[in-house]
């Protein structure tokens, strides 16, 4: 089920729960109370929410809620090694996601699928299995052959949905339940450093393309836009620095805004938020920054999971300020992100010790509890929306 189908469900439900409680209850008959009796006034019993995510997410403790917004990554493909890996946070909180990597990759999706299973420890509540499986020059499955990135710039609408469709197949047969894999980026040239990953060379060519992709992964996998706000716009790689651009809002609004706007239209349901500065909307990289989370949010529409680039590359960039990855993780956090990334320089500890710092900066009042519970009910939404469609 689609996350705008989710909505509307959920929208029925409440109009159903809306119409019983005004309807009339049947007069109680009773005995009069004596003018002595005091009142008695009967506790009121809790009711459940009308969302089961609220109420899963209720029910856990703030470690728990912690790890459950921590997507690592270790190397390797010993399936006893993962296992224990997604259970390594405090208290055996479980993760709640896991990218794989090249170094994760077996000779053939049966190897791959085998770790994919090691790592879902509770098949009614699966973990977040991303792969970054764009096609082309970026792809973690070697037999997939497929075109992707400047390879499909010569093909429609409905081809272009054609390879996302066979491409998410390839995906699912690995276990693998998220793909990285839409580019919405509008590069600036074709000098670019996106520009052969990019989906379109213009803002029209790309959102016709978006679409196209989110509804070719449609019910097979979930399906990720990056990189928010868009990279094409700021020159430089963000493996290594922080690109920035002087774009104003207004402008980003008219151009590179368009494929994001079309893929959230489509049903996206993970927006992934670059390291990358638009120094007029805020001077602190997208995926630290509130701002261009309040934008995806309130002013996109934009309800799925909000989730960092690789808060490794973060520390890559060589700014001291971002050399910790547990601060960038509390900060993406606050920011607004529902879940955080860890790949470049990540080992068995990283996870864990992400997962100690937001517990230790929910209890030192750095990091709201409900900043925290509202990005675990994000995660656990699409948690639960895959295991009805297992």
């Amino acid at each position: 089920m689609r996350a705008r189908a989710i909505r509307g469900a959920l929208a029925a439900a409440l109009a159903v729960c809306l119409l019983a409680a005004c309807t009339p209850a049947a007069p109680a008959t009773s005995s009069p109370a004596s003018p002595d009796a005091p009142t008695v006034v009967p506790s009121p019993e809790p009711r459940p929410s009308r969302d089961p995510a609220v109420d899963a997410v209720a029910a856990m403790s703030i470690t728990e809620q912690a790890a459950s917004v921590v997507m690592g990554h270790i190397s390797g493909t010993d399936p006893a090694a993962l296992r224990a890996y997604m259970q390594s946070a405090p208290q055996g909180a479980p993760l709640g996601g896991f990218i794989l990597m090249g170094g994760n990759i077996g000779a053939d999706a049966s190897q791959v699928r085998a770790l994919s299973d090691a790592l879902t420890l509770d098949p009614a509540l699966p973990p977040l299995i991303a792969i970054d499986q764009e096609g082309g020059v970026v792809r973690r499955l070697p037999w997939d052959t497929l075109p992707g990135g400047r390879g499909l710039h010569g093909l429609d609408a409905a081809h272009t949905e054609q390879v996302f469709a066979q491409r998410a197949a390839l995906i699912a047969e690995t276990g693998a339940n998220v793909n990285f894999g839409i580019v919405a980026d509008v590069p600036a040239d074709a000098s670019s450093f996106i520009a052969s990953r990019a989906l379109g060379p213009d803002p029209d060519a790309a959102s016709t393309r978006v679409t196209a992709a989110v509804g070719g992964e449609e019910g097979v996998v979930l399906s990720t836009l990056k990189h928010f706000p868009g990279h094409g716009a700021a020159p430089g790689d963000s493996h290594h620095s922080i690109p920035a651009t002087a774009m104003t809002l207004q402008q980003w609004q008219s151009g590179e805004s368009r494929p994001f706007v079309a893929g959230i239209d489509a049903g996206a349901e993970l927006l992934m938020f670059g390291h990358l500065a638009y120094t007029a909307v805020d001077t602190a990289p997208a995926s630290l920054s509130a701002r261009w989370h309040e934008i995806a949010r309130d002013e996109l529409g934009f309800d799925g999971v909000m989730i960092t680039d690789d808060l490794g590359m973060l520390s890559g960039s060589g700014i001291a300020e971002y050399q910790d990855p547990v601060a960038n993780a509390v900060t993406a956090l606050q920011a607004g992100n529902d879940m955080v990334l860890m790949v470049a320089g990540s080992t068995a500890q990283t996870a864990p010790q992400m997962v100690s710092g937001i517990v230790g900066a929910v209890d030192d009042g750095r990091l709201s509890p409900d900043r925290l519970r509202d990005a675990a009910e994000h995660v656990m939404r699409l948690r639960m929306q895959l295991a009805d469609d297992r």
